[in-house]
């Protein structure tokens, strides 16, 4: 299966994956602590939720972003996977200030721990199901480039290590006998999970600000341009954004005023057919101008000048 292959609609029986797998963790890790009275295992459990609000989320988000473009939203509805991940992000924000304000009471006044062999036994078995399905839902994201399932497969991976580093501080408490380093290393884990929800926002925040491709994928551009501007041909203006799994890649091509109509559409369409073979779920914007126009050089900014300039630039301007 490629990414070419991925149906969007069917992204969202991974978020059904997903709210099955939160769910059973939830019952899991609460089961862990009751059983131990732990509160790192209270933090896991804690966290459970949030990735059961999440997945929900993720389930909404995808449902709207694979709908067909229409009269209001003619670049279509991918744009919608950044609130999903957004809203996971400051909900597993939320969660980390839970699972602070938990470990500094119980710091105060610690707690002893109960049965702990089984409680630590329920909860690695959650933790294997958070590691199963976040590591399908992590294929699915690469193979589909959707940052909702990108956003929820590291939640769970975060919940992972995290649950991990519970677990080794419950074990510190059997070995040691000293109860505080069950709430210090949740504490710990509060701070592992905020460093998560921040990333995640940030993440989202760059999407709904139309931040450009990568480097690398712009760099892909620029050689595929390349060998296309030779002789009198030039390119300028080009612009690049995502938009959930979407790519948008917009350009000018100038060529010299005595070409045809035909020949200058020929030279675009080959373009854009590379650009389309070198990345998925991209779309082109090219646009045809007479090189020796001076009009031709006033629009390489976003907002076009008002004046034109009384001689066009140098032809072995390349600039793109």
């Amino acid at each position: 299966m490629t990414s070419d292959t991925i149906n969007r609609t069917s992204l969202t029986r991974f978020a059904w994956l997903s709210i099955a797998a939160a769910i059973l963790t939830i019952a899991l890790k609460t089961s862990a602590y009751w059983l131990t009275g732990s509160v790192g295992l209270l933090s896991d459990a804690m966290e459970s939720f949030v990735n059961l609000f999440g997945a929900l989320m993720a389930l909404a988000m995808l449902t709207i972003a694979a709908r067909p473009a229409d009269d209001d939203h003619a670049f279509g509805h991918s744009k919608a996977e950044y609130f999903s991940s957004g809203v996971e992000g400051t909900l597993i924000l939320i969660a980390a200030a839970g699972i602070g304000a938990a470990a500094i009471q119980r710091l105060i006044t610690p707690k002893p721990l109960e049965q702990i062999g089984l409680g630590l036994g329920v909860s690695i078995a959650a933790s294997v199901v958070n590691l199963f399905v976040a590591l399908i839902l992590q294929r699915a994201a690469k193979l589909s480039h959707s940052i909702t399932l990108e956003a929820n497969a590291q939640h769970l991976m975060t919940d992972v290590w995290t649950s991990a580093g519970v677990l080794v501080g419950v074990g510190a408490v059997v070995l040691t006998g000293w109860e505080r380093l069950d709430p210090i290393v949740a504490l710990f884990v509060a701070g592992n999970i905020i460093w998560s929800g921040v990333r995640i926002v940030r993440k989202s925040v760059s999407g709904l600000m139309d931040t450009a491709l990568s480097v690398e994928e712009q760099n892909t551009i620029r050689r595929i341009l390349d060998p296309h501007i030779q002789g009198e041909v030039r390119c300028h203006a080009l612009r690049t954004r995502q938009s959930g799994e979407r790519r948008f890649v917009s350009f000018h091509v100038l060529v010299p005023g005595t070409w045809t109509v035909q020949h200058g559409h020929r030279l675009l369409e080959n373009i854009e057919a590379d650009i389309r073979h070198a990345l998925p779920s991209v779309t082109v914007f090219s646009h045809l101008e007479p090189l020796n126009d001076p009009a031709s050089w006033d629009d390489t900014s976003l907002d076009r000048t008002e004046t034109s300039p009384i001689e066009s630039p140098a032809k072995d301007q390349r600039q793109i």
